[in-house]
């Protein structure tokens, strides 16, 4: 005999349904775009159409000049025997540095460019604009791109408004009335949701003066204040400031240095591995892990400029905070300067390729046993342990550390690894 009636039985799972579909909806897990590895920051000042392509030469020049070949990579960074794993590591280096070495790149009218009057910012944002567009018609800017304005404090407001406006206006005049693809617009330093409510409601009065949809214009938050992560009530204020950019928002960067300032951490301590960068990062991955926002940590200050010695120097300190900063599950983070970009790709394609043949076995035998349990080596994996696997493929393809065709090493299909879901996976091939 049953005891629950169905009428109320129904009543019940109606409401858990409705709680299913809000979480679904906050939480939809990441897109089909793909996440660049790095961010790169550059003065608006500076800014030409040719930006992009001028930093990617000084970029490989760099690599070649200090990293001309596997062996003096390697023992720059202290790095452990292996010579096959360097020489394929820095063949894929120059050769991503050739094809497209800056992902994406931040017209900076913050930090980067500072205080100046305001007829000499105005004329930079439109000329800025200008050369812009002109570098997507030529085909030339980097896949990702975008601004930083300043602040929306109260010092700075207007002025961030008005460079904005400016920009973006001239923007889609230049670009035939659309928003370019994968244009954002970075806001700094916020310590409120409020900044993040107002900032939208100028996007939205921009979209409608300008004949765009709603929500076009996409932003990326700053956290750089240890205001940022609580409220003076105790209140988490990151869950509130994501609500806040009301579906606009496409990723959450981190300012490691302002955070460390803000923190009371003296210069000499301000570093990306330092203990309190790590817990924001982390409270950063619980706000917003699964909502499709991505995630940057920040960049390292010490750059690789100078002789030999000071340019490895620079380079090792990169690296280890690159590691880092994968370890964590950070996939991407800040550059600073050309001769950054090819310790990234360094980075990263050493993080996997160092891991892909071992990863390879267990997700072959992993797949092939049907989600059971299996040994391989000394590493035990239970089903907990098959997503976490996709996502180490899923990540390695998209950073470009591996090839379409390494996948095929792990006996899954291409379509397969793109349906991004071990359950699924498993699944499919029950079903077949």
């Amino acid at each position: 005999m049953q005891s629950i009636q169905k009428s109320n039985l129904n009543k019940i799972f109606a409401t858990l349904e409705q709680a299913n579909n809000t979480f679904t909806a906050y939480y939809p897990g990441d897109g089909e775009q793909q996440q660049p590895v790095h961010t790169l920051y550059g003065g608006a000042q500076l800014y030409k159409a040719g930006a992009t392509k001028k930093i990617g030469e000084l970029s490989l020049k760099a690599f070649n000049t200090y990293a001309p070949d596997a062996s003096t990579l390697a023992k720059a960074l202290k790095l452990p025997g292996n010579n096959g794993l360097w020489e394929q590591v820095h063949q894929r280096v120059v050769a991503k540095l050739k094809s497209c070495a800056v992902e994406d790149f931040r017209i900076d009218f913050e930090d980067g460019y500072g205080n100046r009057p305001d007829s000499e910012e105005d004329a930079c944002a439109e000329f800025t604009a200008k050369e812009f567009a002109s570098a997507l018609k030529q085909g030339i800017a980097a896949p990702y791109m975008g601004i930083r304005i300043k602040p929306f404090n109260e010092e700075l407001k207007h002025r961030s408004a008005r460079t904005l406006d400016i920009f973006v206006s001239t923007l889609i005049k230049e670009n035939g009335g659309k928003v370019p693809e994968n244009f954002v617009i970075t806001l700094p330093k916020v310590n409120i949701p409020e900044q993040v409510t107002a900032f939208v409601q100028v996007l939205d009065h921009l979209e409608e003066q300008l004949g765009l949809q709603n929500g076009e214009l996409k932003i990326e938050i700053m956290i750089e204040t240890t205001q940022a992560l609580l409220s003076q009530n105790g209140v988490s204020h990151m869950p509130l400031i994501y609500k806040a950019a009301n579906g606009r928002c496409r990723g959450v960067h981190f300012g490691t240095y302002d955070y460390t300032a803000s923190f009371d951490i003296t210069a000499a301590y301000q570093q990306m591995q330092h203990p309190a960068c790590d817990f924001a990062l982390q409270m950063m991955k619980l706000t917003f892990g699964g909502t499709g926002v991505w995630l940057s940590n920040g960049a390292t200050s010490t750059m690789p400029i100078g002789d030999t010695q000071t340019v490895h120097k620079a380079w090792k300190l990169a690296y280890d905070d690159i590691i880092h900063s994968l370890e964590m599950g950070y996939y991407q983070g800040w550059d600073l300067n050309p001769a950054q970009i090819p310790i990234r790709y360094v980075a990263c394609y050493t993080f996997f390729l160092q891991s892909l043949e071992q990863a390879s076995i267990r997700l072959k035998n992993f797949i092939e046993k049907a989600a059971q349990a299996t040994l391989v080596g000394d590493v035990f994996d239970d089903a907990a342990t098959g997503q976490g696997l996709l996502n180490f493929f899923l990540r390695a393809l998209n950073s470009g550390a591996i090839t379409e065709a390494e996948i095929e090493y792990t006996g899954l299909t291409l379509e397969e690894v793109r349906m991004k879901s071990f359950v699924k996976i498993v699944a499919n091939r029950t079903t077949n």
